[in-house]
């Protein structure tokens, strides 16, 4: 029976053999801003902090049905990081106004999940216990709101980029996001000029025929 995305992360379990995990949604492709990646980012918060920690982008109300989202307060003297106190999945507008409003976001704006996340060992015992009772699908987000309830749970502002390589065009334009991103940026952008060129010239020699 498929259980979900929650009953995959808790098939890890043994892997992870009780040590701290970084854990992202694998058929995305994320790009980060600036010289440290979007993961080691995450992963050095978590480090310094001692707790599992979420990687969030401020978003905008309408995209709120694709994400989970967050609410709490942010963190005394530590710039983009929040103390998670609540979790909903994909929260209608009413829901977000109510329970996720976050001190310092203009008004409709959220903090949603970003798809990278560095969860602690105790995910595991609370998704079991949820397995346990249901023998539907199982949320991650609602994992991770009890998380936040029995032990410190943060959110960290990432400024990368995300990219769906499932949807059309996903993976040529997270390829094309990496390459301007790294050292070949130069040669990648005379490629494309050089593409772009040959079309024009085709296109204008077609109309001449």
């Amino acid at each position: 029976m498929v259980r979900g995305y929650a009953h995959a992360v808790s098939c890890a379990r043994e892997f992870v053999n009780n040590e701290p995990f970084l854990h992202f949604v694998g058929d995305h492709i994320y790009v980060g801003a600036g010289s440290t990646g979007s993961a080691r980012r995450l992963v050095e918060a978590a480090t310094t902090e001692g707790c599992a920690i979420s990687a969030v982008q401020v978003t905008r109300e309408n995209l709120l049905p694709h994400y989970g989202a967050v609410g709490g307060q942010p963190v005394a003297g530590k710039s983009g990081l929040y103390q998670v106190d609540t979790v909903i999945e994909k929260p209608t507008p009413t829901e977000a106004e109510q329970r996720l409003m976050v001190p310092g976001l203009r008004s409709g704006q959220y903090l949603c999940f970003y798809g990278m996340h560095v969860l602690t060992p105790a995910i595991f015992e609370i998704l079991a216990t949820m397995l346990a009772e249901t023998t539907g699908r199982v949320s991650l987000s609602a994992a991770l709101g009890t998380l936040a309830q029995r032990e410190q749970y943060l959110a960290m502002i990432q400024h990368g980029r995300r990219f769906d390589v499932g949807v059309k065009y996903g993976l040529f334009t997270a390829q094309l996001a990496l390459a301007m991103s790294g050292q070949d940026r130069d040669e990648v952008l005379t490629e494309l000029v050089n593409v772009l060129a040959a079309r024009e010239i085709s296109a204008v020699e077609g109309d001449r025929a």
